[in-house]
Order: C-alpha cells, then structure tokens, then sequence
C-alpha cells in the first residue's frame, strides 16, 4: 500500500434550519462559488476535529448535534469528504471569516445534484453512515 500526496480529505457540515434549507457559505476565492460549511482535514487531525475547527473559523459558532452520515469519494478532486448532520446553537449569530462574503439557506432543489444526494443522505440519516462515489 503506496501514499499518494495529492490525495485530500475533508470535512464539511450539513446544517439545516426548520424548513429543511441547507445552509451554504458564498466563497469569497477559487470560483466564488456557494459550498457547504467545511474544509481540509490537516496533519495531525480526525476529522471530528477538522470539522469543528472548520465550522469555528468560518461561521463563528460551535457546531452541535454532530453525527457522521456519509464518507463521500470525489473523483475530480481526487478527495474523500467527510459530512455530518449539525445544528446551530440557538440564538448565536453567524460570524463569517473573510473566506466568505455571505450565506443562505437554499431549498434541495437548488442545491448541485452531488450536495443535494448528500444533504438528502444527511437528513435522512437513520446510523448506517453511507458511500458513495462521484
């Protein structure tokens, strides 16, 4: 068994609010883009701990409820991802890093076919952790 150091791991959050809207974070590089909560796993981290310091740098909130729901394999990334069901802690604002310009809260239907299938498998978690590759 070989390492391959192009290889990425990471970590993201599926976090909806109480009408099933996902939440998704406006990019302020690369594309600039909307993509979910989340990032790079780095050296010396679980993932867990790269989810909650991820979640941590880029809404300004710890992340509750925390379940792994899905490991995710993406062939034009070369990258596994981690997803997990979370939730908000009530009340707090959201506090964006300078990673991101805005959020939203986007029905299923106007998310990408790859995070609509893992929000769907997130929301629909019921303790089997899925895989699938994309």
């Amino acid at each position: 068994m070989g390492f391959n150091d192009t290889f990425r791991f990471g970590a993201h959050a599926i976090i909806s609010n109480c009408e099933s809207h996902i939440l998704l974070l406006k990019r302020t590089y690369g594309n600039k883009g909307w993509s979910l909560p989340g990032g790079a796993v780095d050296p010396g981290e679980t993932i867990h701990q790269a989810l909650f310091r991820e979640c941590r740098e880029e809404l300004g909130v710890e992340v509750c409820d925390v379940v792994l729901t899905g490991l995710y394999y993406h062939s034009h990334l070369n990258a596994q991802v981690g997803i997990f069901r979370c939730s908000l802690p009530k009340d707090q604002s959201l506090i964006l890093s300078s990673e991101h310009s805005d959020y939203r809260w986007a029905p299923l239907s106007e998310l990408s076919e790859v995070q609509r299938i893992r929000a769907i498998d997130a929301m629909e978690y019921r303790g089997e952790v899925v895989s699938r590759s994309f």
